[in-house]
């Protein structure tokens, strides 16, 4: 059984930075490709990462201020978020997916991936 737990929320200042981790246990982590989503109040789509972090998709609305990457021998996904505004306020949750293929058309579907965390809290304050 696959267990996602994330961490590394909390409250920042606009233009502040926060590093969110995402330990996945259970299963053959460096298969598997892992995303990163967010909710207010609809869930979408932040980014995500292939399993051999070769390959990464962001949204357009994070695009050059977030950054996502893993360290397979921590079974880590780590999402550095930078120059933060109060619209990144969220809760955000790290996905996993059993597809072996990394399929950039098909990374910003929640439909996807099959284990999910329970979230941590972003607040960004003006």
């Amino acid at each position: 059984q696959v267990q996602v737990v994330e961490s590394g929320g909390g409250l920042v200042q606009a233009g502040g930075s926060l590093r969110l981790s995402c330990v996945v246990s259970g299963g053959t982590f460096s298969t598997r490709h892992v995303g990163w989503f967010r909710q207010v109040p609809a869930r979408e789509f932040v980014a995500a990462i292939s399993g051999s972090g070769g390959s990464t998709n962001y949204a357009d609305s994070v695009k050059g201020r977030f950054t996502i990457s893993r360290d397979n021998a921590k079974n880590t996904v780590y999402l550095q978020m930078n120059s933060l505004k109060p619209e990144d306020t969220a809760v955000y949750f790290c996905a996993v997916s059993p597809v072996t293929d990394y399929r950039p058309s098909y990374v910003y579907s929640q439909t996807y991936y099959d284990y999910w965390g329970q979230g941590t809290q972003v607040t960004v304050s003006s």
